[in-house]
């Protein structure tokens, strides 16, 4: 479109309008990948003039096919000198966009070119007897290792755990394997890990050995039994795990019961202890008061006996004047 190699125009004919508004709703401004910005852009047309041959847009369409772009930096691979890198998955890199992947796995389709990691217990670390929880995936060594597995069905309540060399499943309230279907070494198929029923001494199996039909009958009942089986362990499964989240959710409702009234007491004693020294605050302010009273009074009780020695020196000198008075008259008399 318009000089640009990786960019095309489509021509598609609707046969109704719905149709057509129901396509355009879906795919206008819609990303192609979600390695590339660009989005598709859907234009109603009501006539179309061709420009060039069918030869020649045909011959340019091969051109630009055969020669496909990084899905890294969207290039053509012919523009990098510096090599081309395909990995096993059969997509093709620059090596130099490549080389800043610092994932084993491809960009495209997140293949790993790298084996998994080996399992290991989640205790110990040993990689010996394994069992992996079928309820929430923890791997634990057996009873004969270290026993962290058993220990994880005691503390968790899980009861049913696989053996990862044997993939059998074995419960350990019922302390008996429940498994049912086994991968098969030879094919790596699932098939069924015993038959029930008796076989004789020649090895022909009593219940193989009708009919078609008492076949049919017989591995419908087994099947039924076995989906009754399976149900009934899922029920008691599921109604030993509610009860076990539910003594969890009891324990932190009464967790967080003793901390709500730790802190409401903490709240009270505060509060008591604000309006107590509320109280002690007032007390020290009257008692400043009464202190201030006190020194004022001391001070007035010392300055009225000052004058209170003064009057009674005065009264003592009128007293000593009289007496002097009196002595004079009489000798004059």
């Amino acid at each position: 479109i318009d000089g640009a190699e990786d960019q095309y125009s489509v021509l598609i004919k609707f046969d109704t309008l719905s149709s057509t508004d129901s396509f355009y709703k879906h795919f206008n401004g819609k990303q192609f990948s979600s390695l590339e910005g660009d989005v598709s852009r859907i234009r109603f047309v009501e006539d179309v003039h061709y420009t060039q041959l069918i030869e020649h847009a045909h011959s340019s369409i091969t051109s630009s096919a055969e020669q496909p772009t990084c899905p890294v930096c969207l290039e053509r691979l012919d523009q990098d000198p510096g090599g081309i890198l395909t990995t096993i998955c059969n997509h093709s890199f620059h090596c130099s966009c490549i080389s800043k992947w610092t994932d084993s796995s491809c960009p495209v389709c997140r293949y790993c070119q790298q084996q998994p990691e080996k399992s290991m217990c989640s205790v110990c670390g040993t990689s010996e007897n394994l069992w992996i929880c079928v309820i929430c995936g923890n791997v634990g060594c057996g009873r004969y290792k270290g026993g962290h597995a058993i220990e994880h069905w005691k503390e968790t309540e899980h009861c049913y755990s696989l053996e990862l060399e044997t993939q059998k499943v074995w419960d350990y309230a019922g302390d008996n394997y429940v498994h049912r279907l086994i991968q098969s070494k030879t094919d790596g198929k699932l098939v069924e890990y015993n038959c029930y029923g008796g076989h004789e001494a020649d090895g022909i199996c009593s219940i193989c050995s009708g009919d078609a039909g008492m076949d049919e009958a017989l591995l419908n009942s087994k099947v039924e039994a076995i989906v009754e089986e399976y149900n009934d362990l899922l029920t008691s499964q599921l109604d030993k795990q509610r009860n076990y989240y539910e003594s969890l959710l009891s324990e932190v409702k009464e967790e967080n019961e003793k901390e709500i009234s730790a802190a409401t007491s903490k709240s009270v004693s505060m509060m008591k202890l604000q309006k107590l020294q509320a109280k002690l605050d007032k007390c020290l302010e009257e008692k400043s008061f009464l202190d201030d009273i006190n020194t004022n009074l001391v001070k007035n009780q010392e300055m009225w006996k000052e004058r209170v020695r003064k009057v009674q020196e005065r009264e003592q000198a009128a007293l000593k004047l009289k007496d002097e008075k009196i002595e004079k008259l009489e000798a004059e008399v």
